[in-house]
């Protein structure tokens, strides 16, 4: 019966942040092994499609479960996906706007946002995210967003999202890379759903099922799976609810997770 592992990647597969912003070569090499094994490795990612690394894009992967759970791509075919409120998007998008917040709008394929959020762009720069699927010129009302992201310059401007998050009760947030970048999802789209559908489609029990995560937003998943591995980096909270922690990104905990968790076993 084919096994299945479940990949993070800020904070697990790369830090941007910390300059680490591709695999490293033995973390690639122990993913391959698993897959020459005939098991399958995925991506589990708050990441739109769009924000994809062409590193990890190109890599192999046998799937990618995106903007926390609410799009699921399968030998390039999508499985799954569910969108926010449409009205609910262009009453944020209003407020955003209105109080000069600046946001991206992630939706299946492309992202959208305005040319002139030069904090955001400077933003996705730094932690070098492709701009090939970024669009400046759309109307709220004709596309489906998955996921919308709003930087926060400040404690006042966070509290003021948060406080519009809460207007929709389906949905709920979380941070990843910056803690002033908050991320808006629907509360039903998160990993651990996104890794049953998976494997219900490839009919794998959860017994074969492993995840590697160090963010809130892991937490469930790593509940989830047989064997739950928290990144090093990870925090006391994510740490202590997981079957096994393994080294930090930096020192490739990836690697020793997968030799100790699923090559031995």
């Amino acid at each position: 019966m084919k096994r299945i592992a479940f990949f993070d990647i800020d904070g697990t597969l790369i830090d941007s942040m910390k300059g680490i912003k591709d695999i490293s070569p033995g973390v690639k090499q122990a993913i391959k092994n698993i897959q020459k094994n005939g098991d399958y490795a995925f991506i589990a990612t708050g990441r739109p499609y769009a924000f994809l690394p062409k590193s990890i894009l190109e890599f192999g992967f046998d799937g990618f479960i995106l903007a926390n759970g609410a799009h699921i791509i399968i030998n390039n075919e999508t499985i799954h996906s569910d969108s926010i409120d449409k009205e609910f998007i262009k009453y944020l998008v209003d407020e955003l706007e209105s109080n000069n917040i600046e946001y991206v709008l992630q939706g299946e394929k492309h992202c959208y946002m305005k040319k002139h959020f030069k904090n955001f762009h400077d933003y996705l720069d730094k932690i070098e995210v492709p701009k090939n699927y970024i669009k400046d010129d759309y109307k709220c009302e004709e596309i489906d967003i998955y996921k919308v992201e709003m930087l926060c310059k400040d404690d006042a401007m966070e509290n003021l999202c948060i406080s519009l998050i809460s207007k929709n009760k389906q949905c709920d947030y979380f941070s990843s890379i910056n803690k002033r970048a908050i991320e808006v999802y629907i509360k039903k789209n998160t990993k651990s759903k996104a890794i049953l559908r998976v494997i219900n489609y490839l009919n794998i029990p959860i017994e074969n099922t492993y995840a590697f995560g160090d963010g809130k937003n892991d937490i469930d998943m790593l509940r989830e799976v047989r064997c739950g591995i928290a990144m090093g980096n990870a925090s006391d909270d994510v740490k202590k609810i997981s079957n096994y922690v393994t080294d930090t990104v930096s020192n490739d905990g990836v690697v020793l997770g997968i030799m100790e968790r699923i090559i031995k076993n």
